[in-house]
């Protein structure tokens, strides 16, 4: 099974927050956009910054982060996912959200990908207006 996944769903592991996908790590192949790395290290800095997070735990984060980079197939973003994403979608969807998608689309012009994995809401809604099977958004 090959899949896309955005931020949400990495983070929601890493912090051990309830409900992730059920599927974690089962799957045959994961991509995901250059830009995750960036979300997720930025989240962490943020909460270190506001004092939720101590140093062991950034530390720790920040090796996790590296691992789960390390085992996915990260997509660059190039001009053309950029020109697509700030293109209209048939859905609200936000700035990163949007560069996510149009990353998750190019990656589909040259491997299926059997789901979509995401906690948010809009992107998911997104992700299903442009034919993807979405999970993570219950």
């Amino acid at each position: 099974m090959t899949v896309y996944l955005d931020t949400s769903v990495v983070l929601r592991v890493l912090f051990r927050e309830p409900r992730p996908v059920h599927l974690w790590g089962k799957w045959d192949k994961a991509y995901s956009s250059a830009l995750w790395r960036v979300e997720a290290l930025r989240t962490v800095d943020r909460l270190r910054l506001s004092g939720n997070l101590s140093d062991t735990e950034v530390a720790d984060l920040a090796r996790d982060i590296r691992i789960v980079d390390d085992t996915l197939t990260i997509h660059p973003i190039d001009e053309r996912i950029l020109r697509r994403a700030s293109e209209s979608f048939s859905t609200v969807v936000g700035t990163l959200d949007a560069i996510h998608l149009a990353t998750a689309l190019a990656v589909r012009e040259l491997e299926n990908i059997d789901l979509f994995l995401t906690h948010d809401l809009q992107l998911g809604t997104a992700a299903r207006s442009v034919g993807f099977d979405v999970l993570g958004m219950e």
